[in-house]
C-alpha cells in the first residue's frame, strides 16, 4: 500500500516521460515521502501498438463497418501484415532491435500507405543523419498511417501526444466535457483503464495526484478520476499542472468535483505535501493554493502561512519505477535539429524558476510560473544532473527553462567542463546579444548540441510592440554565433499578432527564408497568435487594437476568441508559412517566388533580397570588454625551436593540438614563455578565471603593446580553438 500515486494521463510524450511527477517524487523523497509514479500514456500506446490492439482495432472498425474506400481500405486490406510487423516496429523505435533497421531501409518489410507518399528523397534527406534515423522515419510514418486509420474508424479523438484535445481547449463551460464524460468509455480509453486498474490493485494507493500539463490530456484525467471514483471510492484524486495553472484559475462549476476532491494551483510541491497531511489526518484543514468543495460550493483555500520551497530544496528528479526503457523515439520530419522533441530519451531539467526577461506580451507573465524568477546555481544543477545519470543511465538532458539565462547557461558550461562530465543538452533561449561568438564555443564544448528560441514576428515593429527586446538583426548574428559553432537553432514563428499586417506577414516570411539559406536556421515551427487571458494583451486588450469575446467562465479560460482592429483574417497564411517552413527545413525551395506557397495572392515582400546577409556582415564588435572572463579551454602547448628565417628576436613554436586540427604560433621567446604559464594559469580545471582588465595587466608588467598582442595573429589563432573571452 502506498500514500500516493503520481500519473500522468495520456497522452504527452513517446520519447521520454513528462517530467512533472518525476520532479514531484523527488520532492517527496527528499522529505522523506513516499510515492509512486506511472506514465499511462506510454503504457497505453504499449497496449494498442502491439498484435493484441491491433486485432481489436481492425475488428471492431470491420464491426462499425467503417472501412471506406482508399487509403483506409488499403491499410485494412493490408491488416495482417501491420499485425505481424507491429512489435518487432516498436522494440526498434525502444532501440532493441537496432538491426532491424537495415530491413525497413529495404522496404519490404513495413506495408505503406498515403504517410508514405511524402517520403521521397530518403536517401537524401538522410544524408546528414544515417541509416538508423531513415528507418526511424519510415517506421514513424508506418504508425501514423495506423494513427490515420484509427481515428477515421475507432476514435476521431486520437493523437500520438494529446486525446481529445478540443475537449479540454477553452472550455468556459464544462458541460460539453461533462457530457462526454457520460458515454460509455471507447476502444481506448478502455485499455487505459484496464492497465489503470491494474496499478491502482498493486499499489493500492490513498490519494491518486494527475498532473494534466496540457488541454490534450485533460479528458483522460477525468474518465480516470471518474473510474477511481466509481470503483475505488475511498480513493482521494486531486489534479495540478499546467492545465489548471493556466485555466481553471476561475473554477466554480461543482460538478467537476464529482471526479475530483482537489485541485490546486501553481508550484505543486507545497500543496501536495499539505494534500497528503489532510489525507492521512483529516482533522489538518492546511492547504496552499488548493480549490476543494465545501457544502456543495467550490472554495479556494490558501490558508497556510508556510512560504513555498525555494528551488534549491525541491530536491532532484525522481524517475524511478517510470518503464524508462519502453519509450519510443520517432521522427516525424526529417530534420535533425527538429527530431529532438520526438527523438531519445532526455532528462528534464530547469536551470530557473520562471523567466529573467518577463516582458513579452502575448505570455502569461502574471502568471507565478513565469513572474517569480529564480535561478539555481551551477553547482547544484551539475550534482543533479550527475545524480540523474546515475538514477537512468542517460546522459541526455532537456532544460525546460521558459528562456534559461545566459549567464548561468555560461556557469552552467564552465562547471560540466570543469568536471569533466560528458553529456548533450539543450534548451531554450531568448536570442540576446549576451550570446556571443565565445560564449556559443563554450557552450557547444560542454555539450549544447542545439537551442530553441522565439523569433516570433520577424518584424522589427512587432517585436518592439511585442517587447522581446531584440531586433531581427540581433537574432541573425546571435543564430549565425550558435551555428558556426555547431549548435543547431529552432525558432519559434508567430503569425496574426494584433495590427499584424498581410504586409508584415509576407515581409516575416522572407526574413525566415533568407535566414534558412544563410544558413544560421536550422528548424522553426510557425504558429498563430492565440489571444491568453493571463498576457499583457489579454489583461489590456484595447491598448493593442484587440476586442476579446469574453463569456461567463465556470469551468476553464485561457485562449480567448477575439477580433482584430485590422479585420484580417490570418488563418488564409497558415498552410503557406507551414509549407514553405517544411521546404526550407530541407534545404530547398530558397529561390521560389513567395507566391509559390500561397493559393491567395499576396503583395511582394519589401524585405531587400541581401537583408539578412548584411546583417551578418556587420558582425558584432571585435573590441573585448574589461571584465570578461578568459578562460583556455585547451591543452598546453609543444614547444619547439622555430625553424623561421632572419628572426631578429629568439623565437619559439608553440604547437597546439585540438579534436580536429593542430595550430602552430611562432612568437618571440619570451613571450611565449609568458603565454603557456598564462593559459596554465586560467585553464578550466584551475577553477580560476582572470578578467580581461587582469590579463593586460599581467601582460603589460613585462611587455609593452598588449592591444597589438591581443589582437594580432598568433591570438586570433588562439581564439579559434579555445581562448575564449565571456
Amino acid at each position: 500500500m502506498t500514500e500516493l500515486l503520481l500519473l500522468t494521463p495520456p497522452f504527452t510524450q513517446l520519447n521520454t516521460p513528462y517530467p512533472a511527477t518525476a520532479y514531484l517524487k523527488g520532492f517527496l523523497r527528499s522529505k522523506g515521502l513516499a510515492a509512486q509514479q506511472m506514465d499511462l500514456g506510454i503504457e497505453t500506446i504499449l497496449g494498442l501498438f502491439s498484435k493484441a490492439g491491433l486485432r481489436g482495432i481492425f475488428a471492431l472498425a470491420a464491426e462499425k463497418k467503417r472501412i471506406k474506400a482508399g487509403n483506409i481500405a488499403r491499410i485494412f486490406a493490408l491488416r495482417e501484415a501491420y499485425i505481424s510487423t507491429i512489435e518487432e516496429t516498436i522494440a526498434f523505435l525502444q532501440g532493441r532491435n537496432p538491426s532491424l533497421a537495415r530491413y525497413i531501409c529495404s522496404e519490404n518489410f513495413l506495408p505503406q500507405a498515403s504517410r508514405f507518399e511524402q517520403a521521397q528523397d530518403l536517401d537524401w534527406a538522410f544524408g546528414s543523419m544515417g541509416l538508423q534515423d531513415k528507418a526511424k522515419h519510415m517506421a514513424t510514418l508506418y504508425l501514423e498511417d495506423l494513427s490515420d486509420f484509427i481515428i477515421a474508424t475507432i476514435d476521431p479523438h486520437f493523437g500520438f501526444s494529446r486525446y481529445a484535445e478540443r475537449l479540454g481547449r477553452s472550455a468556459n463551460s464544462f458541460d460539453e466535457l461533462h457530457q462526454h464524460l457520460q458515454q460509455a468509455p471507447g476502444y481506448i480509453e478502455e485499455i487505459s483503464l484496464s492497465i489503470l486498474a491494474q496499478r491502482i490493485t498493486e499499489h493500492q494507493p490513498r490519494m491518486v495526484g494527475f498532473a494534466v500539463p496540457f488541454p490534450g490530456n485533460l479528458f483522460s484525467a477525468f474518465r480516470c478520476a471518474q473510474w477511481i471514483k466509481k470503483h475505488h471510492p475511498h480513493i482521494k484524486t486531486s489534479m495540478g499542472g499546467g492545465f489548471p495553472n493556466t485555466e481553471l484559475r476561475s473554477l466554480s462549476d461543482p460538478r467537476v468535483f464529482e471526479y475530483f476532491d482537489f485541485i490546486t494551483l501553481d508550484d505543486g510541491e507545497l500543496p501536495l505535501e499539505l494534500l497528503l497531511q489532510h489525507v492521512q489526518n483529516p482533522e489538518s484543514q492546511e492547504f496552499k493554493r488548493t480549490f476543494l468543495l465545501e457544502n456543495g460550493a467550490v472554495v479556494y483555500k490558501n490558508n497556510s502561512a508556510r512560504k513555498d520551497y525555494k528551488q534549491q530544496d525541491v530536491g532532484t528528479p525522481d524517475y524511478s519505477d517510470l518503464p524508462l526503457d519502453r519509450y519510443i523515439s520517432v521522427i516525424e520530419v526529417a530534420n535533425p535539429m527538429h527530431s529532438l522533441w520526438s527523438d531519445g530519451r532526455w532528462n528534464k531539467l530547469t536551470m530557473a524558476h520562471g523567466c529573467y526577461w518577463g516582458k513579452c506580451t502575448f505570455c502569461d507573465i502574471s502568471l507565478d510560473y513565469i513572474k517569480l524568477y529564480e535561478p539555481l546555481t551551477a553547482r547544484l544543477l551539475v550534482d543533479r544532473m550527475e545524480e540523474l545519470i546515475a538514477q537512468t543511465g542517460e546522459r541526455g538532458f532537456h532544460f525546460v527553462d521558459e528562456a534559461a539565462p545566459p549567464a548561468l547557461m555560461r556557469e552552467l558550461a564552465l562547471e560540466i567542463i570543469r568536471r569533466q562530465l560528458n553529456v548533450t543538452w539543450w534548451t531554450n533561449i531568448r536570442f540576446e546579444k549576451s550570446f556571443t561568438r565565445d560564449l556559443c564555443q563554450l557552450l557547444q564544448a560542454s555539450g549544447c548540441v542545439a537551442v530553441s528560441g522565439g523569433l516570433e514576428v520577424a518584424s522589427d515593429r512587432l517585436l518592439q510592440i511585442i517587447q522581446k527586446g531584440v531586433t531581427v538583426e540581433q537574432v541573425a548574428q546571435v543564430t549565425r554565433h550558435f551555428s558556426e559553432a555547431g549548435i543547431m537553432v529552432h525558432a519559434y514563428l508567430m503569425y496574426g499578432y494584433p495590427t499584424q499586417t498581410v504586409q508584415e506577414t509576407v515581409d516575416s516570411l522572407e526574413m525566415v527564408r533568407q535566414l534558412f539559406e544563410a544558413g544560421v536556421l536550422q528548424s522553426g515551427f510557425w504558429h498563430q497568435f492565440a489571444l491568453t487571458a493571463h498576457s499583457p494583451v489579454g489583461l489590456d486588450p484595447q491598448a493593442f487594437g484587440v476586442l476579446p469575446q469574453r463569456k461567463a467562465v465556470e469551468f476553464a479560460e485561457n485562449d480567448l476568441e477575439f477580433t482584430d482592429a485590422t479585420g484580417i483574417d490570418h488563418t488564409q497564411f497558415s498552410f503557406g508559412l507551414k509549407k514553405s517552413l517544411f521546404n526550407y527545413m530541407h534545404g530547398v525551395g530558397f529561390d521560389l517566388p513567395l507566391q509559390d506557397w500561397f493559393e491567395q495572392r499576396i503583395p511582394k515582400t519589401k524585405i531587400p533580397r541581401h537583408y539578412i546577409q548584411q546583417c551578418l556582415q556587420r558582425g558584432e564588435n571585435p573590441i573585448t570588454k574589461p571584465n570578461a572572463k578568459i578562460v583556455w579551454l585547451g591543452n598546453a602547448p609543444e614547444i619547439l625551436p622555430s625553424h623561421q628565417k632572419k628572426e631578429a628576436k629568439p623565437m619559439l613554436t608553440l604547437r597546439f593540438y585540438d579534436k580536429r586540427e593542430q595550430v602552430d604560433l611562432h612568437v618571440e621567446a619570451a613571450q611565449a614563455e609568458w603565454l603557456v604559464d598564462f593559459l596554465a594559469s586560467i585553464q578550466i580545471q584551475q577553477k580560476n578565471t582572470l578578467s580581461f582588465e587582469q590579463m593586460q595587466a599581467h601582460y603589460e608588467a613585462q611587455f609593452p603593446n598588449f592591444a597589438l598582442f591581443w589582437y594580432g595573429k598568433s591570438i586570433s589563432k588562439l581564439r579559434e580553438i579555445g581562448l575564449l573571452a565571456l
